[in-house]
């Protein structure tokens, strides 16, 4: 049982370390392979400056002065609640490099099957997999493309501007192209060239959420780590006859040591194997929802396939290896200084050093403080990681001490001869079940924590989308002209027709979009802001004011008052700060009069409409068979809703399986302790019994004891997981995202977390106790055989 549970803990650990590195992997690769579909993953491409569409006589003059471009028509689409990124490449213009394998081998077998209608497209195997017979009617058939990522769809630029309209939206610049050509100023002034990296920018991206992740492997390696120390520390102790016997036979101190290190690097070598092959299974199994939140939040193309890399599987057994040299370090120290003539009896165990407790709380104060100090003197998202672990391990340090303290007042409170024994021993079995507790007292902490920055953020998050998407429908036009038109035909059908039109500017070295908005009631009755100066709605309408989000203000350390430079020439007054959750990147909001004074050729493509919801069916309806827009364009406000809040619970769904994991480690740490500490109880359970108290007395005060320090451990990590979370949301998520959360408290969830951690500590306590409850009379008083 001992090698069994050595073996499983480090297995654990090794598991769970290992699933986070896989996940982590596997969307760094599909990042850096996404960014290689079309050329590399440096690629130069022309846009216009006002981010409208480019016609195809600009595309066509440009071909006719000498340059080698290629049009791509990108356009997002929402299918059933999944956001699709709809993407059309010219086969004939388009070098080899700039299609996908699967696209170019067909154009070179059957050329007319792509080109021709209905055309074909090329998609992902999971994407066919889940959304084939999903698609709008319409759509051509499609093929499977393993090149392409998730929630992607390439057809022939043909194919998709029937789908989605004409407009191109980039023009695809050749890696080689002539030596002479004309310049681009004098084909297409409105033309810029922009380089893209995106493995780059969808790694920095995406660091924090990494992060995340790899903050919760280390953690739950660090509470099955727990379980090795128990097991190797007892291994030690019961070994100390063994190496006393061999040292006075004459084996050197040195050979013993390279043995015991020998065995322990066998052991951690298969343990790690085992962690490895579990870790694959469960990073399989987490992979799907980690896909589905890259892809919702931040457009990351991540497949729901995990390749096995031996990269990540070598790290993983490396930490296997380096976690069992941390935990069995102390016990090798330990026989390396015992004297040769040392006491074959083993030392009790169990019983606890002043002087231990104390060194131990005094190292726990000191990481908690230089966890405090870190944010002053770091500052970053690595300062707020770095006070989190010291909070944690410094709490799971002082555990012992509090607990201590706690267990000794309520021995001096007792009135009875078997309560005060009760309470004694139990202080008494701390230092066995100190590690188990501590892992326990972690895995609490952080599900309360964790918890609570959840639930706060689902309570604000679904507010916050009742608020913003208050408009009952969003269309999205395929050309300026055919907006004017679509506005002329909806003013006399709806409440209210809300332009969103908007460009993309640079502030505090950043991308930020500006967005115009018209004066109408929607926006001062629904829109939330943090911070506002008096009458901000009219003085965005009438004066030279602006409204910028939460992360743009942190940015920028902009507050209402202040003046913000929104590009060039043009400078505003910040009228107000607005929560804007989930979006990484600036946002500006000015009225429309003063954006078309500076953008007079904004794209004027999207509009959002206010109108009776039980109208709004019928209106979609009239717009698709009498105004004749594509039914992909329209997008009714309770699709977005649903759209948003699916990606919230994936993207949380990860977190809380963690949570599971790490809290049914910290129960198996406390079995393993238990029974460990069950061959070397019965020694002082004997005196008891022989005293009067019958087997199934003692069996159920064991019961009791496990669920006391069960319930002492849950009450210190309430406060503990409180304070996480408002770690969490007010210092890593600001650093992180750049807003800021409010923290609500959710005492709901910790009576189901304390009911979990009482039926772990009843369940880890069964067998030892039902062990002891059939030990026979003969078995009490053989301790006495040998009565000192």
């Amino acid at each position: 049982m001992q090698l069994f549970t050595l073996l499983m803990g480090l297995a654990l650990a090794t598991a769970l370390w290992s699933a986070v590195q896989a996940i982590n992997s596997e969307a760094r690769r599909s990042y850096a392979e996404a960014s290689q579909l079309f050329g590399g993953g440096t690629q130069q491409f022309l846009k216009r400056r006002d981010g409208a569409d480019i016609g195809m006589a600009v595309f066509v003059a440009l071909r006719q002065a000498g340059w080698q471009v290629s049009p791509v028509i990108e356009r997002p689409v929402l299918i059933n609640g999944r956001q699709i990124k709809l993407i059309g490449i010219d086969a004939i213009s388009a070098t080899p490099s700039m299609l996908p394998i699967e696209m170019g081998r067909l154009l070179s077998e059957a050329p007319t099957q792509v080109l021709q209608p209905p055309g074909i497209g090329f998609a992902a195997p999971e994407f066919i997999a889940e959304m084939g017979r999903d698609l709008p009617s319409g759509w051509p058939p499609l093929e499977i493309a393993a090149s392409i990522p998730p929630s992607t769809v390439i057809m022939d630029i043909g194919t998709v501007s029937k789908l989605a309209g004409p407009g191109l939206s980039r023009l695809t610049v050749a890696p080689v192209q002539p030596m002479i050509r004309t310049e681009l100023n004098d084909i297409a002034p409105e033309l810029q060239i922009e380089t893209s990296n995106d493995a780059n920018d969808l790694t920095q991206l995406t660091n924090s959420f990494h992060l995340n992740l790899t903050a919760f492997g280390l953690l739950s390696f660090g509470v099955g780590l727990f379980i090795v120390q128990a097991s190797t520390g007892l291994a030690f102790e019961q070994r100390r006859p063994l190496v006393r016997t061999l040292r006075a036979l004459g084996m050197p101190l040195e050979r013993v040591l390279f043995m015991m290190g020998i065995e322990l690097l066998a052991l951690a070598l298969i343990a790690g194997i085992a962690g490895v092959g579990l870790g694959y299974v469960i990073a399989g199994a987490l992979l799907p929802d980690v896909a589905a939140t890259l892809r919702g939040l931040y457009g990351a193309p991540v497949g729901n396939g995990l390749p096995f890399d031996p990269f990540w599987a070598l790290a993983g057994i490396g930490m296997a290896l380096a976690g069992a040299a941390a935990a069995a370090l102390g016990g090798l120290i330990s026989i390396a200084r015992m004297p040769l003539l040392a006491s074959a009896q083993p030392r009790a165990w169990v019983r606890q050093s002043r002087r231990v407790v104390v060194v131990q709380a005094l190292c726990g104060v000191g990481l908690m403080t230089l966890g405090a100090v870190s944010l002053p003197l770091i500052g970053g998202l690595a300062a707020g990681f770095a006070m989190l672990g010291g909070l944690l391990l410094g709490s799971a340090l002082l555990l012992p001490a509090i607990l201590t303290l706690l267990l000794g007042q309520a021995t001096r409170m007792a009135r009875s001869i078997t309560a005060q024994w009760f309470w004694a021993d139990t202080s008494q079995q701390l230092k066995g079940l100190s590690l188990a507790l501590m892992a326990l007292l972690l895995a609490l902490a952080t599900n309360v924590g964790v918890g609570t920055m959840v639930s706060s953020f689902r309570l604000t998050f679904t507010g916050w989308l009742d608020q913003r998407l208050v408009s009952e429908m969003y269309i999205t036009t395929r050309t300026n002209d055919e907006a004017a038109a679509l506005e002329a035909w909806l003013i006399p059908r709806v409440d209210a027709v809300l332009p969103i039109w908007s460009v993309e500017t640079r502030i505090a070295g950043r991308g930020a979009d500006v967005f115009g908005i018209i004066d109408h009631p929607t926006y001062a009755d629904n829109w939330p802001l943090l911070d506002r100066i008096p009458d901000v709605w009219t003085r965005v309408q009438t004066d030279q004011v602006a409204l910028v989000n939460e992360q743009l203000a942190r940015r920028a350390e902009l507050s209402a008052g202040d003046m913000v430079t929104v590009e060039p020439g043009w400078e505003m007054t910040v009228g107000g700060i607005f929560s804007d959750y989930g979006n990484p990147n600036g946002q500006v909001i000015v009225s429309l009069e003063a954006l078309l004074e500076r953008h007079a050729d904004v794209p004027r493509l999207r509009y959002g409409v206010r109108i009776d919801p039980d109208r709004a069916d019928r209106l979609r309806a009239e717009l698709v068979n009498d105004f004749g827009l594509p039914a992909l364009q329209i997008t009714d406000q309770a699709s977005i809703k649903s759209f948003s809040l699916n990606v919230f619970e994936k993207t949380f769904s990860v977190t809380a399986a963690l949570n599971v994991l790490t809290l049914s480690v910290a129960g198996f740490a406390i079995f393993t302790s238990l029974l460990t500490l069950a061959s070397l109880r019965l020694p002082q359970v004997a005196p008891v019994w022989a005293l009067g108290l019958t087997r199934r007395q003692l069996s159920v005060l064991e019961l009791g004891r496990s669920l006391v320090l069960a319930a002492l451990t849950f009450v210190l990590a309430v406060p503990l997981g409180l304070v996480l979370a408002w770690v969490l949301l007010s210092i890593v998520n600001v650093e992180a995202f750049g807003w800021r959360l409010p923290m609500f408290v959710f005492p709901g969830q910790w009576v189901w977390l304390c009911i979990s951690a009482l039926v772990a500590a009843l369940l880890a306590s069964a067998w030892p106790v039902w062990r002891m409850s059939r030990l026979a009379p003969a078995d009490f008083l053989r301790v006495f055989s040998n009565e000192r």
